[in-house]
């Protein structure tokens, strides 16, 4: 089966239940523990482990419309959770496992879940937040958590292909990274779960000999969306690690025998900094990345993975991806241009119309519960505001990102609204230019804040981790650097040494914390 020929299924149980009866002897997934130990289930074994999940939750009061609070690493239990919860009609509700009491207990009165998960490891702090939930179950986050008589396999009875509920059915609420006070939580349904999967599926070439390698977190939409997914729709499998280790990247992927990856520009530039240098390049089919990268990062890591990384642009609210570089080559500064069945507006703009050169607020048409998000959870306010109704269903839905269009028609990502700064009249991207300075000599990683200025608007300030902590870089030559590599108003006014950035959990660098007191 070739990546256009993925069956449409309605709902994400059907689009299981397919590949089980058609592919029940493949492997589906590969689960290395970081211990040394790997486990290995094929479509049918893990769809025995599924049924008789459900039917653990079942007994515990999971049934349609109820949802399950999730707060797991990597690990087999996550995905059975994932599908069981989808078998029941009902839902989960994934978050950071190192949530804090607080936390948890704010997800949880928001969601009202009938059955929360955790690691035995850190049950004190999830039994501290999570008590409004009647059922707790602790688990190990290894292997032994799908053997019979575990916490999740309970019971000896089964729940077989029980329709999952409709297509219009919850399945997840995901919340937004955390680099706001409060999180927004997304609400997905098995339709767009469905969609997502053979949309990805298709748009990456999977084929049920392609094995992806997640090692990013499992509560974030990234592995979800764009390899989990995909990897269902087409009989392929998934190599699963418990933690993302960028010095044992390489090995790992070549170990398992990897063809496909899904990661981001930090993680990316980590890989790059702490692979030994004895490391062997990969031969890796197809590697998506998101965020900014940059040129000669960008062409490290491709001569490192074996095929040049194609950068996409998609969100938890836009399910799918929205556009994708399909320039050939491909290359490290464009996310490209919309997928087929996207339509996309720039400031309200069409982009047949957008001049060259022109920026702002990307928007992206879609029907929100298939190839958009719901809504909003417990915040229809937000909602409004972002989800403008044009036809019928369908809605334009205010990404909050800004990107620029290039004379050839291709995007370029320049980051979050407020990432994108006036400095003397001259847009910034913050974004880009750190990924610009982490190029620098003597520099593994960085990140720039716009100062204000009382005659350029905005100033940029950069903050350096050290590659060598013993022999920071001298600002002096790092002013020398800049004023080669950067334009005026790009060049940061002030160099700062930290020892460290502060990144929610996917690597993303929380801004407002950086310089802060």
């Amino acid at each position: 089966m070739s990546g256009s020929e993925i069956e449409r299924a309605r709902t994400f149980t059907d689009c299981w239940d397919r590949t089980v009866a058609r592919a029940g002897d493949r492997p589906f997934l590969v689960f290395s523990d970081g211990k040394g130990t790997t486990t290995q289930w094929t479509y049918a074994a893990f769809d025995d482990v599924v049924a008789r999940l459900a039917a653990t939750l079942s007994a515990a009061g999971v049934g349609p419309g109820t949802g399950v609070h999730l707060a797991l690493r990597n690990c087999p239990g996550f995905v059975a959770v994932w599908l069981a919860v989808a078998r029941l009609g009902a839902w989960f509700v994934p978050v950071d496992p190192s949530s804090s009491a607080r936390d948890i207990r704010n997800q949880c009165e928001r969601t009202s879940p009938v059955v929360g998960i955790c690691a035995a490891s850190r049950a004190d702090v999830y039994r501290e937040g999570a008590t409004s939930v009647f059922v707790v179950l602790e688990l190990f986050e290894d292997a032994r958590d799908l053997d019979p008589g575990s916490a999740l396999l309970a019971t000896d009875q089964r729940v077989d292909r029980a329709g999952g509920g409709t297509e219009h059915d919850r399945l997840a609420v995901m919340f937004t990274s955390g680099t706001t006070a409060q999180p927004k939580g997304v609400v997905l349904t098995q339709h767009s779960y469905a969609h997502v999967a053979a949309v990805m599926a298709e748009l990456s070439g999977t084929t049920p000999r392609s094995r992806w390698f997640v090692t990013l977190p499992l509560f974030h939409a990234n592995a979800q969306y764009y390899c989990f997914a995909p990897a269902i729709a087409a009989g392929a499998s998934v190599a699963l690690t418990a933690t993302f280790s960028a010095s044992r990247w390489v090995a790992q992927a070549r170990a398992i025998a990897a063809t496909h990856a899904s990661l981001f520009a930090a993680p990316m530039r980590m890989i790059l900094a702490r692979t030994p240098a004895v490391e062997q390049p990969l031969t890796l089919e197809h590697v998506w990345f998101a965020q900014s990268l940059g040129s000669r990062h960008y062409e490290d890591f491709a001569t490192l993975v074996g095929c040049r990384p194609r950068q996409l642009y998609g969100m938890t609210e836009t399910v799918a991806v929205v556009t994708i570089d399909s320039s050939e080559p491909a290359t490290y500064d464009v996310i490209g241009r919309p997928v087929e069945g996207r339509s996309v507006r720039i400031d309200g703009v069409g982009l047949h119309d957008a001049a060259v050169g022109a920026t702002g607020e990307l928007s992206v048409l879609g029907t929100p519960g298939q190839d958009l998000f719901a809504r909003y959870l417990d915040d229809p306010a937000t909602t409004e505001r972002v989800l403008t109704p044009e036809q019928g269903h369908r809605c334009w839905f205010s990404t909050g990102d800004v990107v620029a269009v290039r004379a050839d028609g291709q995007l370029r990502f320049l980051g979050r609204v407020d990432d994108v700064v006036k400095v003397g009249g001259e847009n910034v991207s913050l974004s880009e230019t750190e990924a610009a300075v982490a190029q620098a000599p003597g520099v593994l990683e960085a990140a720039v804040v716009a100062r204000p200025d009382p005659v350029r608007d905005h100033v940029t300030v950069a903050y350096v981790v050290p590659r060598d902590p013993a022999r920071p870089p001298d600002p002096d030559e790092l002013d020398a650097w800049a004023a080669r590599n950067l334009t005026a108003a790009a060049r940061p006014r002030e160099w700062h040494h930290i020892t460290d950035l502060p990144r929610t959990s996917v690597g993303k660098v929380r801004r407002f914390e950086v310089g802060a007191p």
